[in-house]
C-alpha cells in the first residue's frame, strides 16, 4: 500500500541529484553549444540597452563616482556568479536556479523560484522589445531621415498605441530559436562580437577627449549616492543567469558552465568600468541628466562627425536583438525543465524530433512576451522584475551552503573560493538590494507568489514526478496478478 505524502512533505521534498542526469528520453535536448558560444550567450544577455543608456540615469545619482558604483555592483554580481558557477557544475542541467532549488531547498521553493524566473524573463524581455522601436527610429533617422510613426513604435502610455516593432522582433527571435539552439547561438555570437566592437570603439575614441578635470568633484552626492547608483546599475549584470538555463544543451556541462559564467562576468565587468571611466571623463557629469543616447552624443561631440553616433545606434539595435533572443531562450528552457519535472503539463517538455527544440514552449513564450510588448506600459513592472531576479540570486547563494552540507562529496567542476564567506556575502548583498525596493513592489510580488501557490496546490503538487503513483484498484491488482507472463 502506497502512503501518500502530507502537504508539508510535498512542499519540502527534494529532487534526488542522480535523477538530474538520468531523465527519461521523451524530450531530450541536443548538446550542441560549446564554451565560447555559451560565454557569448552570457555576454549577449548582460550587455544590453543598459550600458548604452544607463549612464544618463546613474551619473546624476553619483557623479563621476559612478565608476565606484559599477565596481560595487560588479562585486555583488561576482559573488552571485561564483555561486552560480558551483551549482551549475554540480547540477549541470537546464532550469537555472529553479533546478538548484529543487535539489537543495525543496519542491515548493523551487516552484516559487521558477515562478520568479518566469516573471524576470517575460517582463524584462517585453521591456527590452518595447525599446527596440525607439532605437530603430534613432538609427533610421540618423542614416535616412526616416522615422516610424509613434503610434506604432512608441511604448503604450508614452505616445504609442501598439508597439509593432517589438512584436516583429519577438516573432523573429522565436523563429530563430525554433530552428535550433546551435543556429541561435551562432547568430547571437555574431551580434555580440559586433556590439563589443562598437563599445570598444567608444572607449578608444572617447579616450581622445578624456579630461581629468571632469572627474571633479568625484563624489558630489557622497557615499549614499554611490550606493543608490550601484543599485541602479546592478541590474545591468542580471543576464548572467541565462548561462545556467542552457545546462542540457552544452557539451561537457560540468566544465563549460562555470567557465562561461566566470568568463562572461569578467568581460562584462571590464567593459562596463572602461565605458564608465571614459564616459564621465569625456564630459562634465552634470551633462548626463536627461541626455538621450549618451554614448552617441559623447562621440559626436568629440569627433564632430555623424558616423560615430550612427554606429552607436546600430550597436544599440543589435544589442536589443541579442538580449531579446537570449531572454526568450532562457524562459523557454525554464518552462521546459518545469514540464519535465511534472510541475507543468507534458506539452512544455516536448521536443521536436526534427529541430531538437521545444517548439510549443518557444511559441507560447514568444506569444506572451509579444502581447506584453505590444499593449502594456511596463514602468511599474521594472522593479517587480528586479525583485524576482534578486530572490532567485539569493536562493542560489543559499543553495551552495546547503548542498555543501547535504552532499559534501558531490562531484563539482568548480568550487566557490572563500567558502562560506562568499555565499554569505552574496546573500547579504541581495538582501540589501531587495530592501531598497519600494513598497508597491513588495505588494505586487506577494500577489505573484500567491498566484504561484494556487497553481502549485491545484496542479503541480499532484502531478510532480516525485509524487508516488497510487495503488491500482483491487480488481486491477487481481487481474494483473493473473496475467500471463
Amino acid at each position: 500500500m502506497t502512503v501518500q505524502p502530507t502537504l508539508r512533505q510535498q512542499l519540502l521534498r527534494r529532487k534526488p541529484l542522480h535523477t538530474f542526469t538520468t531523465e527519461p528520453g521523451d524530450g531530450v535536448l541536443r548538446r550542441t553549444i560549446g564554451p565560447f558560444q555559451l560565454t557569448m550567450i552570457g555576454i549577449g544577455a548582460t550587455i544590453g540597452t543598459g550600458i548604452f543608456f544607463l549612464l544618463g540615469t546613474a551619473v546624476p545619482e553619483a557623479g563621476p563616482a559612478v565608476i565606484v558604483s559599477f565596481a560595487v555592483a560588479a562585486a555583488a554580481a561576482a559573488l552571485t556568479a561564483l555561486c552560480y558557477a558551483e551549482l551549475a557544475s554540480a547540477v549541470p542541467v537546464s532550469g537555472s536556479s529553479y533546478s538548484y532549488a529543487y535539489a537543495t531547498l525543496g519542491e515548493f521553493t523551487a516552484w516559487a523560484v521558477g515562478w520568479c524566473l518566469l516573471l524576470e524573463y517575460a517582463v524584462s524581455g517585453a521591456a527590452i522589445a518595447v525599446s527596440w522601436g525607439q532605437y530603430l527610429n534613432d538609427f533610421t533617422q540618423r542614416l535616412f531621415g526616416f522615422r516610424m510613426p509613434e503610434a506604432i513604435s512608441a511604448p503604450p502610455g508614452s505616445g504609442g498605441m501598439i508597439n509593432l516593432p517589438g512584436v516583429v522582433l519577438v516573432a523573429l527571435c522565436c523563429l530563430l530559436l525554433i530552428r535550433g539552439a546551435k543556429e541561435s547561438a551562432v547568430v547571437n555570437t555574431v551580434m555580440v562580437l559586433v556590439k563589443l566592437g562598437v563599445l570598444a570603439l567608444f572607449v578608444v575614441v572617447g579616450l581622445s577627449g578624456f579630461d581629468s578635470g571632469n572627474l571633479q568633484p568625484f563624489a558630489p552626492m557622497g557615499v549614499a549616492g554611490i550606493g543608490t547608483a550601484a543599485a541602479t546599475v546592478f541590474f545591468a549584470f542580471i543576464g548572467l543567469d541565462a548561462v545556467s538555463t542552457a545546462g542540457d544543451e552544452v557539451r561537457d556541462p560540468r566544465r563549460t558552465l562555470p567557465l562561461a559564467i566566470v568568463g562572461a562576468l569578467a568581460v562584462v565587468t571590464t567593459l562596463y568600468i572602461l565605458v564608465a571611466v571614459v564616459g564621465v571623463g569625456a564630459q562634465p557629469w552634470t551633462a548626463f541628466e536627461g541626455q538621450e543616447a549618451g554614448l552617441s552624443a559623447i562621440l559626436g561631440d568629440i569627433t564632430g562627425a555623424q558616423w560615430p553616433a550612427a554606429l552607436l545606434s546600430a550597436g544599440a539595435v543589435l544589442s536589443i536583438v541579442s538580449v531579446t533572443l537570449v531572454v526568450l531562450y532562457g524562459q523557454s528552457r525554464i518552462l521546459y525543465t518545469m514540464g519535465r519535472d511534472g510541475m507543468l503539463p507534458a506539452a512544455f517538455h516536448r521536443v521536436s524530433p526534427r529541430r531538437g527544440t521545444p517548439v510549443f514552449t518557444t511559441l507560447l513564450t514568444g506569444g506572451f512576451v509579444a502581447v506584453l510588448a505590444a499593449v502594456f506600459p511596463l514602468d511599474l513592472l521594472a522593479d517587480l522584475t528586479s525583485m524576482g531576479t534578486l530572490a532567485a540570486f539569493a536562493v542560489v547563494s543559499l543553495g551552495v551552503l546547503i548542498l555543501r552540507r547535504t552532499a559534501p562529496h558531490l562531484d563539482r567542476g568548480f568550487r566557490v573560493p572563500g567558502y562560506p564567506v562568499v555565499p554569505i556575502l552574496s546573500l547579504l548583498a541581495c538582501g540589501y538590494l531587495i530592501y531598497e525596493l519600494p513598497l508597491d513592489t513588495y505588494l505586487l510580488f506577494g500577489g505573484w507568489l500567491a498566484l504561484s501557490l494556487a497553481v502549485y496546490l491545484l496542479y503541480s503538487r499532484s502531478n510532480s514526478r516525485l509524487q508516488p503513483l497510487p495503488d491500482p484498484a483491487p480488481g486491477n491488482r487481481a487481474s494483473a496478478s493473473s496475467s500471463p507472463v
